[in-house]
């Protein structure tokens, strides 16, 4: 007996030990010490993967040699960030992406093994998407909107002396989603709502032209098989969440390939067809399946520790596996598998060797239930160290969008900030992708409203946990996040102590007349949602902005703006601020001169971020904390 209530208060005071661990402290510049990296596309001989990595403190393309781990910068920009795009077909050349200071108007540019580079789609203000290779690897496909800055046409060039030539104008207004490799078929879409649109496959040697999709749900393309006799689409039709279809050319019926109890949100076959990786959207997560296409047997992925596989892809040869993994405690690595062997290989190490992950929280899914009863899914991120007798603040965040979704994985601005005391709450409220069609139109023309109350229910949730300190809960998030921090900041002002608006639309009216001319084929679908402004819609759109209300905002804010965001124009925040200004509460603005919609560079970021936590800490933990001045130059 006395053994037995010994164990029990040993085991008692380990787990109170770890409830009271003390993590170390980290700076912002050691959390940017990280490096992301992305893409991940094999050589021709696949002995070495091209990758993106904000390494050098903005984004250059580099290569891994796959047998040595060995990363090579193959640019060495001080200025604007280079994006990976692929090797060209048979030859040392490369092909990378760039726009200028964020304005997303991406060029593809042609990178020689001299390192001379050429810009392949020169004109001012054309934006260029690459769309893939011919069959014969002789073409490649793009997507321009050249010949008029609201559409987006078809054209290839000829590999080796890149001459542009026309394949496809887009005069009505589609959305050119997929292009097979002959270029015999095209996958066009176009927008009805943001939750609703049409699926055509069109035939551009006979011009025929086919509709798959029926009213009332959402398509999306994912790719034909090597034969060309069959087109693959994921479609919530027929059900809440996305399936993965088959759609056959020959007989134009479609049959249900895969489906679960949550959005399939990518598949892709390898190169000769023999496999099939399927991304699901599960809870928050991705998920990944492979199988055997000709049996779509399931295949053992290789088990990596506290990672979360969240994409694929082959190598032509169909022997090496590209996979990237990431955890909410680290940034996303690469590695490759070996089929043949079954050997696994890290090439990267992104997490700052100075961070140890311990100190780091793994995200949590929670649900809480809304004023109306809705459950609520959010991802969650608690100080190692809280209790009920080391009551921490709090931070509700909100996603982009309208219609993003808060995810498990890493961000280095939450991680700090748990890491610095703050608990993050990061909210999935009604309108959010990943829970099903329903629960994704739920926002529709209420933005501002029911959505808001979601988050204020999250408020909730955060102050009935017992190593929250009630009387320190804020509000922070992005674009649509802003705006629901504006809105939060405004329309219910005793809720939230404090409110962090990063590049926030506050002024619909405006934002919605000044969309990007490229978002055409897209506006009137985003009308539906949020409303016209050109409309009596607009008495609503000027009601659920905040600027038109900026007098009630009581607590203190923060803003953040990129100089160059396309989006949400610079403006909309100058007016926000001045306007918050006047009620004498103390407001915080910083402008970065070389970022868009979404800050990119390490420099700014650990301006930035820093800046939040100093404001955090000093308006929401009411420490005696000394603001650098931020104020704006001419």
């Amino acid at each position: 007996m006395k053994r037995i209530t010994y164990l029990i208060l040993l085991v008692t005071l380990m787990l109170s030990a770890q409830e009271q661990k003390q993590p170390k402290e980290y700076s912002i510049e050691q959390f940017y010490e990280n490096t992301r990296v992305g893409g991940g596309r094999f050589s021709a001989d696949e002995s070495k993967l091209l990758i993106s990595s904000d390494k050098s403190g903005i984004f250059n393309v580099y290569e891994i040699d796959i047998a040595s781990g060995e990363q090579k910068a193959i640019t060495n920009s001080k200025e604007e960030s280079y994006f990976a795009v692929d090797y060209v077909p048979g030859s040392d050349e490369i092909l990378y992406s760039a726009d200028k200071g964020g304005n997303e108007i991406s060029h593809i540019y042609l990178l020689q093994p001299d390192g001379s580079s050429k810009d392949l789609t020169p004109s001012e203000n054309e934006k260029a998407e690459f769309a893939g290779w011919s069959k014969d690897k002789k073409y490649m496909y793009y997507l321009s909107n050249k010949r008029d800055p609201q559409f987006f046409d078809l054209y290839r060039m000829k590999v080796g002396t890149w001459e542009p030539e026309m394949l496809y104008e887009n005069k009505e207004a589609y959305s050119i989603a997929d292009v097979s490799e002959s270029g015999k078929y095209l996958v066009l879409t176009k927008a009805v709502t943001t939750s609703e649109n049409k699926l055509f496959l069109l035939n551009r040697e006979s011009s025929d032209i086919t509709e798959i999709s029926e009213p009332g749900f959402n398509y999306s393309p994912t790719g034909f098989n090597k034969d060309e006799t069959e087109m693959y689409y994921t479609t919530n039709q027929g059900g809440e969440f996305a399936r993965l279809m088959e759609f056959d050319l020959n007989s134009k019926k479609s049959k249900e390939l895969y489906k679960t109890n949550w959005d399939v949100m990518y598949s892709s076959l390898s190169e000769n067809d023999t496999y099939r990786v399927i991304g699901i959207n599960e809870d928050g997560a991705t998920k990944l399946i492979m199988w055997k296409n000709a049996t779509q047997q399931a295949m053992e992925l290789p088990e990596i520790k506290d990672g979360n596989i969240v994409s694929a892809s082959f190598s032509d040869s169909e022997d090496l596996l590209r996979l990237t993994v990431g955890t909410s405690k680290t940034p996303n690595n690469i590695y490759v598998y070996n089929l043949k062997t079954r050997e696994l290989k890290k090439l990267t190490s992104t997490l700052n060797p100075e961070i140890d992950p311990e100190d780091l929280v793994s995200a949590e899914v929670v649900r809480y239930k809304s004023f109306d009863g809705l459950e609520i899914p959010a991802i969650y991120y608690k100080p190692l160290n809280a209790t009920a007798d080391n009551k921490k603040p709090a931070l509700v965040w909100v996603h982009g969008g309208p219609g993003g979704q808060s995810r498990v994985g890493y961000f280095a601005l939450i991680q700090y900030l748990v890491n610095h005391g703050y608990a993050v709450l990061a909210v999935n409220n009604r309108g959010s992708s990943g829970y099903g069609a329903s629960f994704y139109k739920m926002d529709d023309k209420n933005h501002g409203e029911k959505d808001l109350q979601d988050v204020i229910y999250g408020k909730k949730w955060l102050a009935s946990q017992d190593y929250i300190n009630e009387d320190q809960i804020g509000i922070i998030g992005g674009s649509y996040g802003g705006y629901m921090t504006m809105a939060a900041m405004t329309f219910t002002p005793d809720e939230f102590e404090v409110g962090v608006n990063i590049f926030g639309v506050t002024n619909w009216l405006r934002t919605l007349r000044s969309i990007p001319p490229y978002w055409e084929s897209f506006k009137n679908a985003l009308y539906e949602e949020l409303g016209d402004p050109t409309t009596k819609d607009s008495i609503r759109l000027k009601k659920i902005s905040p600027l038109f209300h900026a007098e009630n905002v009581k607590n203190p804010i923060m803003v953040l703006q990129g100089a160059n965001d396309p989006r949400v124009l610079q403006i909309e925040s100058d007016e926000i601020v001045e306007a918050v200004k006047k009620n004498n509460v103390p407001v915080e603005y910083m402008v970065f001169a070389d970022e868009g919609h979404g800050f990119i560079k390490k420099e700014n970021e650990i301006k930035g971020y820093k800046q939040i936590r100093l404001f955090l800490d000093k308006y929401l933990k009411d420490e005696e904390v000394t603001l650098p001045d931020t104020t704006l130059k001419d």
